[in-house]
């Protein structure tokens, strides 16, 4: 009995202990947790703010956008600025041709670049490696130390300040991109499902169509994600080959100036109706993007 009692006493220090060093990490981590939630948060308000303060200038009257003293939520709510930006010059024409221009691009390199991903991830040919390596290597090259080159080139097939020109320069800004995605998409396809539709009677194309072409339906939702977006935010590319008729409204907010200076309320108004088409197509499809990719592929 005398010598368990120190054994006893040792064990009860030794919990005290432990339960001391699972306070102090719980402590931890909790504080820990918060600086890292405090960070966000702000980080979260840094990257907000010039988004509110757009939304909050578009909704301003144009003296109360330019008082000394900056007011955080506008005073005398307007949608003038809204009318305005719609009533000015070229801004229907070119965000129509920013709609086309997109539209177009984003399809031809989904076509594009989907037979040269399905190419590469299926068949094998000599300088397959070299052609992935050649397509990453694209991506590295800024587009813009191409930009003169480009400019003689399409001057001499004669599409400069024509909206095809810019349509086959955006395809081929975002074809690389394109074929990079969609190779990994076709790769995680089982081969052997191509091997079952061939030996059910289906033919090469019909594989395709109903095997490759359903499951890589995520990739290319979020592939013409990426495509839009990248072809509509752009503005150098038009800007340097076309006139102001034949651009897009990233380069009308640019070239959006008056006499007396710039128009804020309205530039900011146009500068919310510039990113809801992009909103708007990511809202429509989104569903889709997280769809898996193989579900329900396999027979019972």
């Amino acid at each position: 009995m005398v010598a368990a009692a120190p054994t006893t006493r040792a064990r009860r220090a030794r919990r005290r202990h432990a339960d001391d060093d699972a306070v102090l990490t719980v402590g931890r981590s909790r504080t820990g947790t918060a600086l890292a939630n405090a960070a966000g948060i702000l980080f979260s308000i840094v990257m907000i703010f010039p988004v509110y303060w757009v939304i909050n200038t578009a909704f301003k009257p144009g003296p109360e956008v330019l008082q000394l003293t900056p007011s955080f939520v506008p005073e005398n709510p307007t949608l003038d600025n809204f009318v305005s930006a719609f009533k000015a010059p070229l801004f229907l024409q070119d965000l129509l041709n920013g709609l086309i221009v997109t539209v177009i691009a984003v399809l031809g390199a989904l076509i594009v670049g989907f037979l040269a991903a399905l190419a590469i991830a299926r068949f094998k040919f000599h300088g397959r490696r070299a052609i992935i390596l050649v397509v990453l290597a694209v991506q590295l090259v800024p587009f813009l130390a191409l930009l003169i080159p480009l400019f003689l080139m399409l001057q001499k097939a004669n599409l400069t300040n024509s909206l095809i020109g810019v349509s086959i320069t955006y395809l081929v800004l975002i074809l690389p991109y394109t074929v990079w995605t969609l190779r990994g998409f076709i790769a995680a396809i089982p081969k052997e499902l191509d091997e079952a539709a061939l030996i059910d009677g289906c033919s090469r194309f019909q594989t395709f169509w109903r095997i490759i072409l359903p499951l890589t339906g995520p990739g290319l939702v979020a592939t013409s994600v990426y495509g839009f977006i990248q072809a509509w935010n752009e503005f150098i590319i038009i800007n340097t080959l076309n006139s102001p008729e034949k651009q897009n409204l990233m380069a009308w907010l640019l070239q959006n100036q008056t006499n007396r200076g710039t128009a804020w309320g309205p530039l900011m108004a146009g500068a919310i109706i510039t990113s809801l088409p992009v909103v708007v197509f990511f809202l429509i499809i989104q569903r889709n993007i997280a769809a898996g990719l193989t579900a329900g592929a396999v027979k019972g």
